[in-house]
């Protein structure tokens, strides 16, 4: 039995990868911003424990970390899945939004996992999953800041993935397509408030256009995505990056063979700049 501590796991994938944690016979820790709203099935589950957690607000991860020890003795397996959305055109997105951002995608995953980490080290073993996105290996026009906070969870786990292996605690970034999850409610994703009407037709906005049409009819069923994670999360060893859906799939390969396709004809060239000067 395994102790787990899951952020954001009032819905979404984060509240699913409880739901399987929980029926594989885990400990589980859900923290989430209001726990009271949890559904039922897991907030009265006798091996779940509900806490309060914004992870912008360091005093309350602290706190819930404190609070999850006591009652389990231990955190073995941390999901960074706490994060949201900002979609809109880089020139029309203000730094106060972007910052915004960046304090829940990345600097809340960057303080939770610091929390739990002294405690994984002390134990000798942990396995940190961070959820990562489909837009975390590929910028994708509309989601610039989003992608760009991916791309950094993506950087930080291969890091601590390298760091923490004289620990024994290993550290996974998923990266998952679109899901039929509340990720583009407005309550998760955040829009423009000053559109530049120039972007309406562009490929810019055409993220915002989808939103309405897309959302809750996406590709992706949650619940399997999150059994398909529990299952590779509770195996001996974790991938460096675990791609979720036949989009993430498609997506990673068309990705590499441009990358690829796009190098072939730079890479004698590119190769001479580590040659000693042709004077």
């Amino acid at each position: 039995m395994s102790v787990w501590m899951i952020t954001g796991a009032a819905r979404g994938l984060g509240l699913e990868i409880a739901r399987s944690a929980l029926a594989g016979g885990e400990q589980v820790a859900l923290a989430a911003r209001s726990p009271e709203r949890l559904p039922e099935d897991v907030r009265t589950h006798p091996q779940s424990l509900p806490v309060a957690l914004d992870v912008t607000d360091q005093d309350q991860l602290s706190a819930a970390v404190a609070a999850i020890v006591d009652r389990f003795g231990t955190i073995d397996v941390l999901v960074n899945n706490a994060g949201r959305a900002l979609l809109g055109a880089l020139e029309e997105i203000t730094d106060e939004e972007a910052r915004s951002l960046f304090d829940v995608n990345v600097f809340g995953l960057i303080n939770t996992t610091r929390a739990v980490l002294p405690i994984m080290r002390k134990a000798g073993s942990g396995k940190l999953v961070h959820i990562g996105s489909r837009s975390g290996f590929e910028g994708e026009p509309g989601v610039s800041m989003y992608s760009a906070s991916k791309f950094a969870v993506a950087g930080i786990s291969e890091a601590l993935a390298a760091e923490l292996e004289p620990f024994g605690i290993q550290s996974m970034v998923v990266e998952p397509g679109v899901f039929r999850t509340d990720f583009l409610d407005e309550s998760s994703v955040q829009l423009p408030v000053g559109r530049i009407t120039d972007y309406d037709g562009t490929p810019a906005h055409v993220t915002l256009d989808w939103r309405e049409e897309a959302n809750h009819a996406q590709l992706g069923d949650p619940v399997k995505g999150a059994r398909f994670i529990f299952q590779v999360v509770s195996g001996a060893n974790l991938p460096l990056h675990l791609l979720v859906g036949q989009d993430a799939l498609d997506r990673r390969a068309v990705m590499a063979e441009r990358i690829d396709s796009e190098t072939a004809p730079l890479r004698e060239a590119s190769a001479a700049t580590a040659h000693g000067s042709d004077g």
